[in-house]
């Protein structure tokens, strides 16, 4: 599967997030220099299986934690919990 540009450097980004840590769709989309593609952070998220890329420290703008492709919401904050994320 061909993969974009964009869609690597939001992978990678992901991938620097360190245990523990989130960081919102937005601040994603700002860190690799497209502040206003925060949807499309999402659906690459929401795309991903890789489990280099880890996604679910990726959360919504206004902090809910959103969804999760490999578990659901649950499994999303059972992971975050694991990794002592205040949530």
């Amino acid at each position: 599967m061909k993969s974009s540009h964009f869609a690597e450097q939001v992978r990678q980004t992901v991938r620097d997030i360190p245990s523990g840590s989130m960081m919102s769709y937005k601040e994603v989309a700002e860190a690799v220099g497209y502040p206003r593609a925060y949807r499309a952070v999402a659906i690459v998220m929401s795309r991903n299986y890789d489990r280099t890329v880890p996604c679910h420290r990726v959360i919504c703008n206004d902090g809910q934690l959103g969804g999760y492709n490999r578990g659901g919401i649950e499994e999303k904050r059972i992971l975050l919990k694991k990794e002592s994320a205040i949530i």
